[in-house]
């Protein structure tokens, strides 16, 4: 006899036994083992064991949740279906979505797997952290609404950040910061849950940022998170005393810069924690925001500022983290006057000596000579030509902007200061004036940012005041009491453009003359004249724009940008008039070509796309040097008065364009003026010749007034007169009044005596009246009573005479031979 072949079980038809067994069994033995199974196949069929044990398994957890076996088994077996193999078949993105859609779908599938943090068992919160993790980055929005309204939700996952065990407080760590970067309300309940205290903690655990590994990262990840333009998180950070310990870390970090030598990989950490709690410091400093002011204070007091800036100034510090660290002492400082008074009074390490060396030949590491900090920028900005430093020489840059910005009294001292260190020659290297002034080098190809640097800060320094404006204008070269010409500053940096135009030199170099120019004759016109006082300038301006060869868009355009200027803020009594510009303009340079100069200029990538362009080293070619051109507040200023300036060679020479200056409007239409003038004599004229017509009007009017006076006398005679008329007139009134009042009440008295009469003969009439309706009502009573009685006899006579007639008809019938005719009868 053979035996029977056993028939094998499909792994569809095991997994549905399976999950049946799971939803049926009532031991917990028996669904221990079916989770089990489908645990075993849940990688490698997750769309079979998901549609048939989803809700078997998370029900499962809801029964099962106090047997730790069961609930770690059932988490893993989630997590699988969550992260399938690659390989699978049934290995879908969309499973994983149907998933989290289960799991969102109810609030209290996320209250269960919250609850699981409460206990203390390792896996079942490890894997609760996960599984909420991955539901988490498939349905955000609806994965953030269940914790937010899940009891004590936000308080359980912070309380993960005290565990001892890493893996879960790392877990945690990690969907804490996945949960927090939109939500403005989540971010303040994860805040008051004590979070920032928890962070700081986890990072001196770790090793602060020196020592500290990717979780000091997380954690300063999850700090910015809280912190992001949150202005209630900010001031809770500020009130809870958290200020100190951010500048603790940052004392930590400069402290180890000298400890020794790091591993590669150690550097590398190291300086992304520096960055990023820089980054978090900046969170704090948005401009204009709502709290920046007293965030700066804070900073300030707490001696953060100080802090950033002697990790700005190490020599050991990274050039990346020397930027950063640059640009958030900008931050701290944009806009705080009281700040900006007393930044210029901290001392830094100098950039360019080298530290002082001891007898046995070795530098001091603390011998580097200190500089104060406004000098220290300068050096920076100006004297390290190294294409490597452009990031931080940028950021010193935009400090020293910040320095000054918004503040009257420190722009003016620095200007001062710069002229007088121009003036006097002591300063040469780190002079924005002096380096500008002085004829363009062959170090200018290699360091044009040198030039570029200085006049972006000169431009900030003059741009929109005219006070510095005017103070610039009076540095001069040359002695006219000796015999020398005379050159002002504007005409010094004119041919130091038209020279390096002639020579070819860095584009970037000319874009920065150019710059500062259209920035410092825009709306004014005592500079234009200054620069017109010079009459090749011009001249060579349109050559620039005319004979310029190659693809060169940039610098032609700016100079074209540069003759509008000129010509629409020119005067009549400029050195070289409007009505002499205007025809130069459009005969050697075209109104065409104008507009084309500028049309192209404006569409071109460096100022279309600059917001979106990296101003940064990293935008420069293998070996060259950056692709930075163009200061901020210069392409905010060319694409505000864009179109004002392309309509300007279409102005009329005879009109000037009024601008104001401090309140003070200068410049219009010279023909208008000369018009208003002689008008002025004219009503002169006419003035002395009304003052004589009055003289002669006043002496008619006097002999009016007299006139009048007698007048007035005779008519108040006359008045008095009329008065005493009639007062007499009013007596005898009066006594006709009171004689017609006697007879009105008489006739008044005799009308109520005979109203009187009349109603007492109607009361008579009215009783006579009732009297004959009553008798004529009784008697009609009567009457219809006897006539009631007679009819009723009648009545009755009529009925007796009907029954006698019956009767007879009765007996006639019964007595008659003929029956049928007694029927028809």
């Amino acid at each position: 006899m053979f035996a029977t072949p056993v028939k094998l079980q499909s792994a569809a038809d095991t997994i549905s036994t399976l999950s049946s067994r799971l939803t049926s069994s009532t031991l917990l033995e028996d669904r221990r083992a079916a989770i089990l199974g489908l645990r075993s196949f849940a990688k490698d069929y997750p769309a079979s064991v998901a549609s048939e044990a989803l809700r078997g398994l998370i029900g499962c957890l809801s029964k099962d949740g106090e047997d730790v076996d069961t609930v770690k088994l059932v988490l893993e077996t989630l997590l699988m279906l969550f992260n399938p193999n690659e390989n699978s078949p049934e290995a879908s993105e969309q499973i994983a979505l149907w998933l989290a859609d289960e799991f969102t779908q109810r609030q209290d599938n996320i209250t269960l797997l919250l609850n699981f943090l409460d206990a203390n068992d390792f896996y079942p919160r490890l894997y609760a952290l996960q599984l909420l993790s991955a539901i988490l980055a498939l349905r955000t929005e609806r994965t953030e609404s269940c914790i937010f309204t899940a009891p004590l939700g936000i308080s359980r996952l912070v309380a993960i950040l005290d565990d001892q065990r890493d893996p879960i407080r790392n877990e945690g760590l990690s969907l804490l910061t996945y949960l927090t970067p939109n939500s403005a309300d989540l971010q303040k309940l994860v805040a008051f849950e004590n979070a920032f205290d928890r962070i700081f903690h986890i990072i001196r655990l770790e090793g602060s940022l020196r020592e500290g590994g990717r979780v000091v990262e997380d954690c300063l990840i999850l700090l910015a998170n809280l912190l992001r333009l949150n202005v209630s998180n900010q001031s809770y950070f500020r009130e809870d005393g958290s200020v100190p310990k951010l500048a603790s870390l940052l004392n930590d970090a400069i402290v180890d810069e000298g400890v020794g030598e790091d591993a590669e990989w150690a550097k590398v950490q190291k300086n992304r924690n520096i960055y990023a709690l820089l980054a978090v410091i900046r969170l704090f400093l948005v401009t204009g925001g709502q709290g920046t002011h007293a965030n700066q204070t804070s900073f300030w007091r707490h001696g953060v500022l100080v802090q950033v800036l002697q990790l700005a100034f190490n020599r050991s510090t990274e050039m990346q983290i020397k930027a950063e660290a640059l640009t958030t002492c900008a931050d701290l400082i944009c806009g705080n006057q009281s700040i900006q008074e007393a930044f210029a009074q901290l001392q830094v390490t100098s950039v360019l000596d080298e530290p002082l060396v001891d007898g046995n030949d070795s530098p001091h590491p603390n011998g580097i000579p200190k500089v104060y900090v406004i000098d220290g920028l300068l050096d920076l900005t100006l004297s390290v030509p190294l294409v490597a430093a452009f990031d931080s020489r940028l950021a010193a840059c935009e400090c020293i902007k910040a320095y000054f910005f918004n503040h009257a009294g420190i722009r003016k001292h620095f200007l001062r200061r710069a002229i007088e260190g121009h003036a006097s020659g002591a300063d040469e290297t780190a002079n924005v004036l002096t380096t500008l002034l002085q004829p363009i080098d062959a170090q200018a190809s290699g360091d044009p940012y040198r030039y570029w640097f200085a006049a972006v800060i000169l431009f900030h320094l003059i741009f929109e005041n005219s006070v510095a404006k005017n103070l610039a204008m009076s540095v001069a070269e040359g002695d006219s009491s000796n015999g020398e010409e005379v050159v002002t500053c504007i005409q010094t940096i004119t041919a130091n453009l038209v020279i390096g135009v002639q020579k070819n030199a860095d584009e970037r170099v000319l874009i920065a003359y150019l710059m500062l120019l259209c920035g410092w004759l825009f709306e004014d016109p005592d500079a234009v004249n200054d620069f017109l006082g010079e009459g090749s300038n011009l001249h060579s301006l349109v050559q620039a724009v005319v004979q310029n060869s190659g693809d060169g868009i940039i610098v032609p355009g700016l100079c074209a940008i540069l003759l509008g200027i000129v010509y629409e803020f020119s005067t009549k009594d400029s050195p070289v008039p409007r009505a002499t510009i205007h025809p130069i303009l459009v005969s050697q340079l075209g109104r065409d070509q104008y507009i084309d100069r500028l049309t192209k200029l404006r569409a071109h990538s460096m100022l279309r796309e600059f917001e979106v362009l990296p101003q940064k080293l990293s935008s420069a070619s293998v070996g060259g040097l950056p692709e930075v051109f163009f200061d901020k507040s210069f392409v905010e200023f060319l694409k505000d008065n864009y179109s004002r300036l392309l309509r300007a060679i279409d102005r009329d020479p005879g009109m000037e364009v009024p601008v104001i200056a401090n309140g003070v409007q200068k410049d219009i239409s010279r023909e208008m003026v000369d018009s208003l003038r002689s008008q002025l004599e004219e009503k002169g004229k006419a003035l002395e010749k009304s003052e004589e017509e009055i003289i002669s009007y006043q002496r008619q009017l006097g002999q009016e007034q007299a006139d009048n006076r007698r007048a007035k006398e005779t008519a108040a005679v006359e008045l008095s007169r009329i008065r005493n008329i009639n007062d007499m007139l009013q007596r005898h009134h009066e006594e006709e009044l009171n004689k017609l009042r006697a007879e009105q009440n008489k006739l008044i008295l005799d009308h109520q005596r005979h109203l009187e009469n009349v109603q007492v003969e109607q009361n008579k009439l009215i009783q006579d009246h009732q009297r004959q309706l009553e008798h004529v009502q009784k008697t009609a009573e009567a009457n219809a009573d006897r006539s009631r009685r007679r009819m009723e006899a009648e009545i009755a006579d009529l009925q007796h005479n009907l029954s006698k007639l019956e009767a007879d008809l009765s007996k006639v019938r019964r007595e008659s031979p003929f029956p049928c005719l007694t029927n028809f009868i």
